[in-house]
């Protein structure tokens, strides 16, 4: 024993930290490959005002970084205060850092990057004569020739440290990284153009969109988004325009069949600044919850402006996160945002394409504006018992009555007397007198956006003509989708979810956390259908469960939705788990596979698609129909070859 203590190392005195360790230790929390050192600098050129900026690399940045702008440069006796520690421009006081809207504000990037590196900068503000160059090693500073602007080059990332130099990865892999670290700048400064340059050859170059007082700066991003990440970007993607109290959010969500397998296209934007946030990542993607298949990851570029006081970017070295004064209140705005962008039916626009097809002058997706008044906004209005078909066993009351007035959609024409199926008529009973189908028809000369009905396949696709094309419905998907939506409408007028009580309650050892939400949300759990209750200190019993749930697991349904509400706002859970058991409802009340529609009956369908939100995506995510358009059919029987 008396051995064991005798090892003890003895106790160090506590001391001040050299400034060369302490510039290590910074140097290790903000620079830890290439693509750091080309973030921080970039970040600085932006905020000089720049309007063009240029990056030079060797060897995947780990030689050489040179970043070049024509910003408003640096006076000549600032050069060697630029590269002291929380040497700054941009903050001065608690205020301006509790309120930053510069990119950069700390003043530790340069002496970090100095201390593991060689590194020079060398600028020229347009006031003055020359330029100067200051090399950070020696101090040395002498005149040279370059215009107005700054450059500072970077040689020998990691020479002072061959540790770390050893975990950097390949040339090709560490320049992949740089130029994500520019493209995410690139996405939210399209008034800006950037170039990549790697060992002599230029990588990627993207033009400056917009300029100051010209044109109009989200047609300039919508065309920098298409630059930068490409045309099935912009052409598979929707635009975002929301307002939500103080907070305002624009961009572009992509639709759900250009979902992805890994989350590698999602950028975030908070007033210009590329972040990583656990509430606006899951915002985005709660949006998507309707509307996605399985673990697929959507794709967008969000842009959320907010008050800078109410948003804390000094959370983390990288300033990669940021920290919200209200969280709740921009996971509501960015859900909001995205789901009524994804809300509008597609068909919607592939009418307004066929009218007015894009100009040549200016690419396609800038013309896709959203419909100042959709016509389920009409429907919403409406109490529910008054819409066609709030039974979801009554297709008849859904889709009305064949006869005269609903006979043919066709708006070019009108419908002849064999088109009207009397037959049909007596297959089922409304039990309340459908709605006319009149209101819904089009202006004149206005084609349907879905088309005519022509046939049925096999009992499960619908087959239509539009000006497009040839259109197939998945018709169990869509009408699975109406019914939802309907059965939705109906829930947020405050009906509750019918439960059903179990005959023997199902116990469970809880852990002390899902006691105490069970606790916390007793008032929550019954709308939900659920009756959950303390049965010993560790033990919870379900006394009650949805009745469409019956005869599914009631311990794992509990634990699920106690885990739910332990992790995220009550409100959202609540909602997620009732349309969860809405889509299950509207499931089995949509119409089977191997059911024969008439004519009248799947035009009925398609109309009802054209109004209903989210109806290009069945409750399950999978598609409801596809366009195929004459160019796609010609080359399958290579017409015009």
């Amino acid at each position: 024993m008396n051995e064991a203590h005798s090892t003890l190392p003895a106790r160090r005195p506590i001391r001040d930290l050299p400034d060369e360790l302490i510039s290590q230790i910074a140097a290790g929390e903000v620079v830890e490959r290439p693509a750091s050192v080309v973030r921080e600098l970039v970040d600085n050129a932006l905020d000089s005002g720049a309007s063009q900026i240029t990056v030079r690399l060797l060897a995947g940045g780990v030689r050489l970084i040179a970043v070049e702008d024509d910003g408003c440069g640096i006076p000549q006796d600032e050069l060697p205060v630029a590269l002291r520690r929380h040497a700054t421009s941009k903050i001065t006081n608690l205020h301006d850092l509790e309120t930053v809207a510069t990119m950069g504000f700390r003043g530790e990037a340069l002496a970090a990057i100095a201390s593991v590196s060689e590194t020079a900068q060398l600028s020229r503000p347009a006031a003055q004569a020359s330029a100067f160059l200051l090399d950070a090693r020696s101090g040395e500073l002498r005149p040279v020739a370059r215009s107005s602007g700054t450059t500072v080059e970077v040689k020998e990332l990691f020479f002072s440290t061959p540790a770390r130099r050893k975990f950097l990865k390949t040339d090709a892999t560490e320049l992949a990284h740089c130029v994500e670290a520019v493209r995410r700048h690139a996405l939210a400064r399209p008034d800006v153009g950037f170039a990549i340059w790697h060992e002599g050859k230029l990588v990627e170059q993207w033009r400056a969109t917009f300029q100051p007082g010209q044109g109009d700066v989200q047609d300039a991003l919508a065309r920098r988004l298409a630059d930068v990440l490409g045309e099935d970007f912009v052409t598979q993607s929707v635009p975002v325009h929301h307002t939500e109290g103080r907070i305002t959010v624009t961009g572009r969500a992509g639709l759900p069949d250009a979902a992805r397998s890994r989350a590698d296209q999602q950028y975030c934007y908070v007033n210009g600044r590329f972040v990583r946030d656990k509430v606006v990542t899951h915002a985005a993607r709660s949006a998507y919850e309707d509307v996605l298949h399985g673990q697929r990851q959507p794709v967008y570029a969000l842009y959320i402006e907010i008050d800078p006081a109410r948003v804390d970017v000094n959370v983390h070295p990288t300033k990669i996160e940021v920290r919200f004064r209200d969280s709740r209140e921009v996971h509501q705005a960015v859900r909001h945002a995205v789901e009524n962008a994804l809300a509008v039916p597609r068909a919607q626009a592939l009418a307004a394409a066929a009218e007015a097809p894009p100009s040549p002058s200016a690419p396609h997706f800038l013309e896709q504006k959203m419909p100042a008044a959709p016509i389920w906004q009409a429907q919403a209005a409406m109490k529910f018992d008054e819409r066609p078909g709030h039974r979801v066993a009554d297709l008849g009351a859904l889709w009305g009555t064949p006869g005269p007035a609903n006979a043919s959609p066709a708006p070019m024409e009108p419908a002849p007397a064999a088109e009207t199926a009397p037959a049909a008529a007596t297959a089922w009973t409304p039990a309340e007198p459908a709605e006319p189908a009149t209101d819904q028809a089009p202006e004149a000369g206005q084609p349907w956006p879905l088309g005519r009905a022509l046939a049925q396949l096999h009992g499960v696709y619908i087959l239509a003509e539009n000006a497009q094309g040839l259109v197939l419905v998945d018709m169990h998907a869509a009408h699975e989708r109406i019914v939802y939506e309907r059965l939705k409408a109906q829930a947020d007028t405050g009906t509750r979810i019918a439960s059903q009580p179990l005959l023997i309650p199902a116990t469970f050892a809880a852990t002390p956390e899902e006691v105490a939400t069970a606790e916390a949300h007793a008032d929550t759990l019954p709308l939900l259908g659920l009756e959950i209750s303390p049965f010993s200190p560790r033990t919870l019993a379900v006394r009650a469960v949805p009745t469409q749930l019956a005869q599914g697991d009631a311990v794992e349904l509990a634990r699920s939705v106690l885990a739910d509400l332990a992790a995220h706002d009550a409100s959202t859970v609540v909602q997620r788990a009732r349309n969860e058991i809405l889509a299950t409802m509207a499931c089995h009340g949509a119409v089977r596979a191997n059911r024969k529609l008439t004519l009248d009956e799947m035009n009925a369908l398609l109309r009802q698609m054209e109004v209903t939100e989210r109806s290009d995506q069945c409750n399950h995510g999978r598609p409801t129909w596809r366009q195929l358009g004459m160019k796609e059919l010609d080359a399958l029987f290579l017409r015009g070859r």
